[in-house]
C-alpha cells in the first residue's frame, strides 16, 4: 500500500522530499525497503501508551516553512493527487482535503464528516457525527499551506488531541479557508483485516490495469 501511495505522489511535480513516520518496531523494515529520494523517520514510541499520534507525527518531522502533502499509510485511493494539487493551488493561501461521498448517512457515522459552501470551503467539521450533516466524509489525504503547517504547534501546545489528522482540520477549518476536493472512484480506509485483504487485492487489480494501460498506449506509438 505505501508502495501504492508512492507512485500517485510521484505524479506530483512539485513534491521536492517524502517523509515517512513510524514507529521504533517498524522503522528497521521501512528504512530496508525505502527507495531513493524517501526518507524514514523513527519518532521513537513502543507502545499506544507512548505513541505521538498521526498530529504529533506531523510536529516530529518538523517541516515548518514548506507546505505539506500529508496521506496516510492505511488510505488506499485511486484518484489523482496531481488534480488535488492543482485544486488546491487555485484556492490562494488555504489548505484542502480531499473529501469521498460514501452516499449513506448510516455509513456517514463512522467517518469524520464535512459541510461545505458553494465555493467548496469547509464551514463544519465532526469526527463520527451521531446525525451527520452530510455523506462526504474526509479521507486521511490533505495539502496544508506552509502558514497552516506553522499552526501544528499552536495546535498541540494548546492541548488539543494529537492523534487523527481530521481533528487538526476541524481546528484549522474555524480559523483559516480550509477546501474539500471531491473526487470520484474508490477509496479504502484499512480498519481491520477484512478490509486490509481486500485492500491488498484491489491494489493490486488498479496496478494490473494501469501496467496494461501503459503497454496499449506504447503499442499504439
Amino acid at each position: 500500500m505505501v508502495d501504492w501511495i508512492l507512485d500517485r505522489i510521484g505524479e506530483v511535480e512539485d513534491v521536492e522530499e517524502v517523509h515517512l513516520v513510524t514507529n521504533a518496531k517498524f522503522a528497521p523494515a521501512f528504512r530496508a525497503w525505502a527507495p531513493a529520494g524517501v526518507s524514514v523517520h523513527d519518532d521513537g514510541t513502543t507502545s499506544e501508551d507512548d505513541r505521538l499520534g498521526a498530529i504529533g507525527d506531523i510536529a516530529f518531522v518538523d517541516l515548518v516553512g514548506d507546505d505539506l502533502l500529508v496521506i496516510a499509510g492505511d488510505n488506499l485511493f485511486d484518484f489523482s493527487l496531481r488534480d488535488f494539487v492543482e485544486f488546491w493551488r487555485a484556492k490562494g493561501r488555504a489548505s484542502a482535503v480531499a473529501l469521498y461521498d460514501v452516499g449513506d448517512l448510516e455509513l456517514a457515522r463512522k467517518y469524520g464528516i464535512v459541510e461545505l459552501r458553494e465555493d467548496d470551503r469547509i464551514v463544519g467539521f465532526v469526527e463520527k457525527p451521531e446525525e451527520p450533516p452530510s455523506t462526504l466524509a474526509a479521507t486521511a489525504t490533505y495539502v496544508f499551506h506552509r502558514d497552516h503547517v506553522a499552526l501544528v504547534r499552536r495546535y498541540l501546545d494548546e492541548g488539543s488531541s494529537p492523534d487523527q489528522p481530521g481533528r487538526f482540520v476541524a481546528w484549522l477549518q474555524a480559523r483559516e479557508p480550509v477546501y474539500g476536493y471531491r473526487f470520484e472512484g474508490e477509496w479504502l480506509d484499512i480498519g481491520d483485516h477484512e478490509q486490509l485483504r481486500e485492500a491488498d487485492e484491489r491494489a493490486k487489480s488498479w496496478q494490473s490495469r494501469r501496467e496494461a494501460g501503459t503497454k496499449e498506449a506504447r503499442a499504439a506509438d
